[in-house]
């Protein structure tokens, strides 16, 4: 399942998500630091949503309150509660 969320907060725009079976399957991410997000996206690869969610959420950006990771953790638990 193709999962597309509009992050809030920070320089990305667009977080698409495969999932299946509830594993990450794949993350491409439009906007923000392109290099980082790549490799955001290949650890979090294979990991179950709730892994995810566990290991990203609260990381903070400077002193913004979120980040891109944190904000695929919001992704992840947007679409945990559309399941």
């Amino acid at each position: 399942m193709t999962y597309t969320y509009r992050p809030r907060g920070v320089c990305s725009q667009v977080m698409q998500f495969e999932i299946e079976d509830n594993k990450v399957q794949d993350v491409q991410v439009l906007g923000g630091c392109n290099g980082n997000l790549k490799g955001i996206g290949a650890l979090v690869k294979g990991m179950s949503v709730d892994e995810v969610i566990s290991r990203l959420e609260g990381i903070q950006c400077g002193r913004k309150p979120t980040s891109c990771p944190d904000q695929m953790a919001q992704a992840l638990k947007a679409y945990r509660a559309e399941q």
